[in-house]
């Protein structure tokens, strides 16, 4: 039947549905959800679906309101049993649009009809009891095919979670299997390796042992070496020291051959024969420079080394220079004698003359006599009280001086005799070096005797020393320098005029900077050269004649009084290191201060000695030596007034002069003349000789 085919058809739509349909999901179980929720749902048809199952139908349908009350909810399911050709959206939405037209219709007609129609009462026709109960047996049916099928899924879960579990247990077993494995595999690497590390270890070892056996070798070798080297050495070292003891013996011989033969240069050994001829004076100049050089070697040696093969060089070249100049000394002496000799027949023969002549003089005696009365009127026998004064004054000075530092003379213990001998070698060894070798050297002695008297160390003989090691020290080394001073002036100046000048001007830079220094040093000169002050001394009564000869500054010793030449040449030297230190200046000192003993002293001086009696053979000497040296300062310092001295020495001083004057004694009285006439002739005094230059200092 039509209307049968149309019910399975609707019961086929349903089970089409949204709600017909069963779901399952995995979840369900862990989400805790009812898996029947679906079904238990009472299906429903919505209101429409009887008046299109109507419209389908041939056959009129009873309406009831078990259909009416379905609600549009099952519209859907109902949609889904139409067949293909009516189960399209617009089909059904036409059919709906349709129905609820009609109703809206009927209910007007009815409502018009009837307005207050009694409520409908729900009957089911046989037909929808069948239907419901079609719908009952379909959802029994699919309740047990959806509780089959879910408990087929369960059994598949559990099986799959056995399977799972039984997988992953053998995973686990194989996992573990896989990592104890890889445990052996690695302790076992681990032992591999430290076995490796101990066979290389070992060898390492055995490399090290042998590298140390090699190198011990080596050592050995090298101490071997080394110890012969060591023993080569000392054997060197021995020979150097005999060879350098031979090389010092042999500079002991040459030093005492070379002062032995500086001996026979020296003036002592000509005045035996004769005075020395002023052309030796180069050659003992040179000994004493030859002597110097090679003491200088052998003080080197004397601070702990030997002298090398260069200083025996030196020794032996100033060695054959030495004797080169006894040779030609002893020749130009041969010479000299045999000029002597003749010079002495000549002499013979000229006495022999002046025994013929003696009668002549004999009367020009009273003509003399009586000009020297005249001449005598006016002058002094003694020095001004004033100089007197202050000659006295530098005397006491220098005795007190001397008495000061007595207890370091007389204390007997080493320390202190030690301490004496190395002060007065820094005070006067200084002094023996001052040449005219260069400025340089000048300046570094200088500063050496300065820090000496500042109370500094110098450096004296390899050792330090100072005057504040005592404390008398300065006095001591202020009272010998000066002495030193004197001395040169004594010995090298009398021998070579020329040293006056470097001397003169250390000492005046001293005398600046120290006038303690400058008075000593005026006090031994008045001591040993009194025509300095100028003082002649008189003879007293019971003044025994070798002291008097010493007041008046002669050598005396046992073997009697020195003679007049070596006399005079000591005055000579004394007075010309005067003349050159009252001219000098230092010229690196101050410039502000003024000269302490400059050129009014020698104005002074002059001025005295014209002023009293003249000695015989003294006076014409000295000055003739004051004037070579300082005329020439004193005529650019006095200009008019040193000229009307000269004349008046020339035209009134002269004549006194020989007066006094024996016939054996006129050599100085003719060279004094001589330079007077020369100076007035030219109206100029010429520099003296060996002055020191602007070049010299720059050197």
């Amino acid at each position: 039947m039509p209307a049968e085919s149309v019910r399975w058809e609707t019961l086929e739509a349903l089970k089409q549905s949204a709600k017909g349909q069963l779901k399952y999901s995995a979840d369900w179980l862990e989400k805790g959800e009812d898996v029947l929720s679906g079904c238990n749902e009472v299906p429903s048809l919505c209101p429409l679906s009887g008046f299109i199952l109507e419209r389908l139908s041939p056959r009129p349908q009873q309406k009831t309101s078990s259909l009416g009350s379905v609600s549009c909810d099952s519209s859907p399911s109902l949609r889904e049993e139409i067949p293909a050709s009516l189960s399209s959206t617009s089909l059904l939405q036409g059919v709906c649009d349709e129905v609820k037209l009609e109703e809206d219709q009927a209910q007007d007609v009815s409502t018009a009809s009837s307005p207050s129609s009694p409520p409908t009462i729900s009957l089911l026709s046989p037909r929808a009891t069948q239907m419901a109960g079609c719908i009952l047996i379909c959802e029994e049916k699919y309740r047990a095919k959806a509780k089959m099928k879910l408990s087929q899924r369960q059994e598949e879960q559990e099986h799959l979670t056995a399977s799972l579990a039984s997988r992953e247990s053998e995973q686990l077993k194989r996992l573990e299997e896989f990592m104890e494995l890889k445990q052996r595999q690695e302790y076992q690497s681990v032992r591999d390796m430290m076995d490796r590390e101990i066979k290389e270890s070992i060898g390492r070892q055995e490399k090290l042992k042998e590298e140390h056996r090699h190198r011990m070798k080596i050592l050995n070798l090298r101490l071997r070496e080394a110890e012969q080297q060591r023993l080569r050495e000392v054997e060197l070292e021995r020979q150097r020291q005999a060879e350098g003891r031979e090389r010092l013996r042999n500079l002991n011989t040459i030093q005492e051959e070379i002062l032995r033969l500086n001996q026979l240069l020296e003036p002592s050994t000509q005045t035996k024969t004769g005075p020395v001829h002023p052309d030796l004076t180069s050659y003992i100049t040179r000994g004493n420079q030859l002597c110097s050089q090679v003491s200088e070697v052998v003080r080197t040696t004397t601070e702990g080394r030997f002298p090398s093969m260069e200083d025996m060089m030196v020794a032996e070249r100033a060695l054959q220079e030495m004797r080169e100049l006894v040779r030609l000394m002893q020749e130009e002496t041969a010479k000299s004698q045999e000029r002597r000799r003749k010079e002495l027949e000549e002499e013979e023969e000229c006495r022999k003359q002046a025994e013929a002549l003696a009668r002549q003089e004999e009367q020009k005696k009273v003509a003399a006599s009586t000009k020297e009365k005249v001449l005598r009127e006016g002058l002094q026998l003694r020095a001004e009280d004033s100089t007197l004064k202050w000659y006295r004054d530098l005397q006491d000075s220098a005795a007190q001086c001397a008495q000061s530092f007595q207890e370091l003379n007389v204390q007997k213990d080493s320390q202190t005799k030690k301490l004496r001998l190395e002060l007065q070698k820094a005070a006067t060894i200084p002094v023996s070096q001052i040449s005219s070798i260069s400025g340089s050297q000048l300046r570094e002695i200088f500063d050496k005797m300065d820090k000496l008297l500042s109370g500094r160390s110098v450096l004296s003989g390899g050792k330090s020393i100072s005057t504040s090691l005592h404390p008398k020290g300065l006095e001591f080394v202020s009272y010998k320098l000066a002495e030193k001073f004197v001395k040169q002036g004594e010995e090298e100046v009398a021998s070579h005029y020329e040293a006056a000048f470097p001397i003169a001007v250390v000492a005046s830079g001293v005398w600046e900077l120290h006038p303690r220094v400058g008075d000593l040093i005026l006090a031994h000169l008045h001591r040993k050269c009194p025509y300095a002050v100028p003082y002649f001394p008189p003879m007293k009564e019971g003044t025994p004649m070798e002291e008097y000869q010493r007041m008046l500054g002669y050598r005396v010793d046992d073997s009697g009084v020195e003679g007049q030449d070596s006399f005079l040449k000591r005055m000579s030297g004394m007075i010309r290191l005067y003349a050159a230190i009252i001219q000098l200046r230092w010229p690196y000192g101050s410039t502000q201060t003024t000269d302490p003993h400059g050129l009014n002293h020698g104005w002074r001086w002059l001025a005295q000695t014209l002023n009293m009696e003249p000695l015989a053979d003294v006076t014409a000497t000295l000055l003739l030596d004051f004037l070579e040296v300082c005329g020439h300062a004193l005529m650019k310092q006095y200009q008019g007034q040193f000229w009307k001295l000269i004349l008046l020495i020339r035209e009134d001083y002269f004549a006194r002069i020989e007066a006094v004057t024996s016939t054996g004694q006129m050599g100085s009285v003719t060279r004094l003349k001589h330079f007077l006439e020369m100076c007035l002739r030219s109206k100029q005094v010429s520099p003296p000789k060996g002055q020191l230059t602007s070049a010299f200092w720059r050197s």
